[in-house]
């Protein structure tokens, strides 16, 4: 995925109401920036951070400029980290095309957002002729407290840990039923679970591990001008 046009750098001031930033473009000037994250984003908003924010031009967007990446030290270097969640589906959708991502690519066909268990809708739905259905969950990693060891979830997920209920579920019938992680931090090395952010979370992960439902992780590699899925690493619960 590259990015349609040439990231603004800019320094962070603060992040507030969870989707807005405000940022100092290069010029001097301060502009609100649209956050597109949910989390906590614990380690990521620092006040003076650089960061590198898209534009639309839309006329019709309240907000013109979009937060994308930042600048981060994990114990090992300045990285560029994406902390944009409304990317890593269409990455994923990128990669499943490509026939990129081995444990699917068996997989003819990939459908979006389909409905399934109790009033829930799937990532990605994958089908193959002769092949039970694979129901496939993406969640979004950006968080870094260890050198290499990427953590999710960043704050309390009840969304989070009622997937993995329904993905348990159909993995009752027959289907395959899987959750993958995107590291958008190109050194991660491992993915685990921030259990003292979330137990809940965590107990419900550990139910889905021993009802079948398969685990994957994958990083990415981060430049400013775009972002692309990167290689397996192992999740360690």
């Amino acid at each position: 995925m590259r990015f349609s046009a040439p990231l603004v750098p800019a320094t962070l001031k603060r992040r507030y109401k969870r989707f807005l930033a405000d940022v100092v473009l290069p010029d001097g000037s301060e502009i609100t920036a649209h956050v597109a994250n949910p989390g906590a984003m614990l380690g990521l908003n620092a006040p003076g951070a650089r960061v590198w924010l898209s534009k639309s031009d839309n006329p019709k967007r309240k907000l013109a400029y979009s937060w994308e990446l930042v600048e981060v030290d994990f114990g090992t270097g300045l990285e560029l980290v994406g902390v944009n969640t409304s990317h890593p589906n269409n990455l994923i959708a990128e990669a499943l095309a490509a026939k990129a991502i081995e444990p699917f690519v068996q997989y003819s066909k990939v459908r979006r957002e389909v409905r399934y268990g109790k009033n829930s809708r799937v990532d990605f739905l994958l089908e193959g002729e002769e092949l039970p259905p694979c129901y496939l969950e993406v969640k979004n990693v950006h968080m870094m407290r260890k050198p290499g060891r990427a953590e999710f979830p960043d704050a309390v997920t009840a969304r989070g840990a009622k997937h993995l209920h329904e993905l348990a579920a159909i993995r009752k019938t027959g289907a395959r039923a899987a959750t993958l992680f995107l590291v958008q931090i190109g050194s991660a090395q491992s993915v685990s679970l921030a259990r003292d952010i979330d137990p809940a979370y965590k107990q419900a992960f550990d139910r889905a591990l021993r009802g079948g439902v398969e685990v994957f992780a994958l990083t990415c590699r981060v430049s400013a001008d775009g972002i692309e899925v990167g290689n397996a690493i192992p999740v360690l619960g």
